[in-house]
């Protein structure tokens, strides 16, 4: 049946309590059973009792947001998700309700804020996703009842799926929470659950006070004292600079000047994805802000009130960014977003005697649901000599830092599509927690990040720092053909094979002139390995590819010196994989590297005076391959080299069969790639030693691989 509604009271003071995360470390395993249990019954049934705050079931049908399903499908997905996980755990054999569950299994990411989700569904009735969430309910009970369990537990544990399923409806406790803070107020109502603070004061004036320089260490370690998502675990050292940091977060009053100023309707303020944003929105204030008769107003979660000029300001990562760069034209003073780290730095500065979650007795701010069902004045929680205000807690801060995996980051296997979707560079992490994060949402270690037009109980500190944001490269390459010559030029080698690039390399060394080493051309270098082993032994090596994802790929290596990409196992199965130039003994000489885009067969002039020339499997697949053949002779110095490899694998695809080289019969006789060669080359070039067979294997899936062999050969140009 449909849970009973609990309707408003007159007496709302008495926030709910909620277990805090257990710890995994040590104890006795029947009080860790117990403790679990537990853990998993506050979470379930405080998740529901948000839901109580919708006044009817239309109320569940809603789209507050376009872009994000209607609430009916959250209550389901946190019971569909514990599902899911065991199957794919191998601790369930049997679904409970397929329609459910395949409907309510994959949640919406903002993919772009103007792509509108105009799909429909037959979404289930209330009572049948209750029902479903009673069924689910059980089966996970019995489960924490039977499990084997072990201390510590580790992430490949089975009780690890029970506490990711709770950890999973706790960030959903959140996300809903501002789904219904979106709804229009005929389908809320307030409920003594959720009770929103009452008070607001005179607003504190938000001055900028010193936080010194330090090393900043992140990441955690395996077996950890209590659950983690992936994106938590490895190493990441930063060494920050001292910068001044806003004592409070911006409030409510602050924000409004900018407001005022007419923030939202002057574009120098914005990105050029902020104001995209703001103009297809039409927005000229903060959501949760309402102006009726020249008064303002403001949304909570379940009611409207008189604007609380002491409270954070709820806003996007764009509005925040916007702010900043106002507030750095008034002031004349360099402003911005903390990073990720320098957030760290003011916690380590300010926090570093008191105890973090889940070790404090009493929650030092406006988190774990201990004090409000809503923000509150930023100057009410303070922290360290400075007094500091919502160090932690009141509402999420946005950074600057996009999300990208420490070094070390592995993917759950059970949750493989949690973290690294996120890793585009279009995730910007929100640090601090709000006043409805609890669980891992409250742990300090805690990464969680949205896209940046995305509205969470969010709101925002600046800093003023001459320190430029050196942003990670951080986005996994995920186009199937890139990631698929990544693997080809850096990954495994398969079936014995040798690593090609590396190979045609090592082969061609004994038979050159070493001597002469000033320049060398890598002409369809693709993503670039073949130019790093050249650079081993040339002064300038220039990496040519028509293809300018290629070439993006491998000036990235430069520039970062590491990849992360995405390879297919089986249908639409991905692993992570990822690698470093330093791990392969290539980061040393990048600085002799210059890749750019080009046509093989139209070079530009500056394209000469080589010492060797590499044409890596590439003739056979040029348009017009015998120019090229008679262009590139002279771009290569006398003494100098040119190495070619091909399966000659010749395709009307990519060249006109009356342009192809071998595979051919002329007057009737056979003629082959490497007679074809001779000819044209045979005027200004001797053939150095004897063709080369060079085989290789790229990785289609895990299961399908091509095997080929190229041949080599090395033309030496005359003196």
């Amino acid at each position: 049946m449909k849970k009973p509604h609990n309707h408003p009271t007159q007496n709302l003071t008495i926030p709910l309590e909620i277990s805090k995360t257990p710890m995994l470390l040590h104890g006795d395993v029947d009080h860790k059973r117990a403790e679990i249990k537990h853990h998993f019954n506050s979470t379930w049934d405080t998740y529901e009792k948000l839901f109580e705050c919708l006044k009817n079931d239309q109320a569940y049908y809603e789209q507050p947001e376009p872009l994000r399903h209607p609430l009916i499908f959250y209550l389901a997905h946190t019971a569909v998700f514990y599902v899911n996980k065991l199957r794919v755990s191998k601790l369930i054999e049997h679904n409970i309700d397929e329609q459910i569950e395949s409907m309510m299994a994959i949640g919406v990411d903002e993919m772009s804020w103007d792509d509108v989700n105009s799909a429909n569904y037959d979404w289930p009735p209330v009572a049948d996703v209750y029902r479903y969430r009673d069924q689910v309910k059980a089966m996970v009970l019995d489960l924490i009842n039977s499990l084997p369990l072990n201390l510590p537990i580790n992430w490949q544990d089975p009780f690890w799926i029970i506490l990711m399923g709770i950890e999973h409806e706790r960030i959903h406790l959140e996300t809903s929470s501002v789904l219904i803070r979106q709804l229009d107020l005929e389908f809320v109502a307030p409920s003594d659950h959720w009770p929103a603070h009452e008070t607001d004061h005179a607003v504190v004036d938000n001055r900028l006070l010193p936080v010194p320089g330090g090393t900043v260490e992140q990441g955690r370690s395996r077996p950890s004292d209590t659950y983690g998502w992936d994106n938590e675990y490895g190493q990441l050292r930063t060494d920050v600079a001292s910068f001044k940091a806003a004592q409070y977060l911006v409030s409510n009053a602050q924000y409004l000047a900018f407001v005022e100023d007419g923030g939202y309707k002057d574009q120098q303020w914005w990105t050029e994805e902020g104001w995209q944003w703001r103009c297809f929105r039409q927005a000229e204030h903060p959501t949760f802000w309402r102006q009726q008769d020249g008064t303002w107003l403001y949304r909570n979660m379940t009611n409207e009130v008189s604007m609380p000029w002491s409270w954070p300001v709820d806003v996007n990562y764009l509005e925040a960014k916007a702010y900043c760069n106002w507030l750095a034209a008034r002031t004349g003073k360099p402003i911005r977003l903390p990073t990720e780290a320098e957030w760290y730095r003011l916690y380590d500065h300010t926090m570093a005697d008191q105890a973090h979650y889940p070790h404090w007795t009493a929650a030092p701010g406006n988190i774990d649901m201990a004090h409000a069902a809503s923000a509150m004045p930023v100057d009410r929680f303070l922290f360290g000599a400075e007094q500091f205000g919502d160090v932690i807690g009141n509402v999420w801060q946005w950074t600057e830092t996009a999300i990208d995996g420490f070094e070390g980051f592995a993917v759950h296997p059970a949750y493989d599509d949690f973290s690294v979707p996120t890793f585009d560079g279009q995730h910007n992490l929100i640090k601090g927690g709000s006043w409805i994060s609890t669980g891992n949402e409250a742990h300090l270690a805690s990464r969680y990040a949205f896209r940046r037009h995305f509205f969470q109980h969010a709101g925002f500190r600046y800093i003023e720092s001459e320190t430029q944001v050196n942003q990670t490269f951080n986005t996994y390459e995920t186009d199937e053909l890139i990631a698929q010559y990544l693997e080809f030029h850096y990954g495994a080698e398969y079936f014995g094979v040798p690593n090609f690039p590396k190979a045609c390399i090592d082969a061609l060394l004994p038979h050159v002139d070493l001597s002469h080493h000033a320049r060398a051309l890598d002409l369809g270098c693709a993503v670039g390995r073949s130019s790093f082993e050249l650079a081993r032994h040339y002064d300038h090596v220039d990496g040519v590819d028509f293809s300018t994802r290629f070439i993006r790929n491998a000036i990235n290596l430069v520039a970062h010196g590491e990849v992360k990409y995405m390879i297919p196992t089986e249908g639409e199965l991905t692993a992570i994989k990822s690698f470093s130039l330093d791990d392969l003994a290539l980061g040393e000489r990048v600085n002799r590297i210059e890749f750019s885009q080009g046509d093989a067969c139209n070079l530009k002039d500056k394209y000469s005076d080589y010492d060797l020339i590499f044409a890596g499997n590439l003739i056979d697949r040029l348009y017009q391959p015998k120019q090229f053949l008679l262009s590139i002779q002279e771009r290569i110095k006398p003494g100098g080299y040119l190495v070619l490899t091909s399966p000659y694998t010749w395709l009307e695809e990519f060249t006109e069969k009356q342009n192809w080289l071998g595979g051919i019969k002329v007057n009737g006789e056979n003629v082959t790639t490497l007679d074809a060669l001779k000819e044209v080359l045979g005027t200004q070039f001797d053939l150095v030693a004897l063709p080369q067979d060079v085989p290789f294997v790229i990785r289609e899936t895990a299961r399908k691989h091509q095997h080929t062999i190229a041949q080599l050969t090395i033309w030496h140009k005359r003196p």
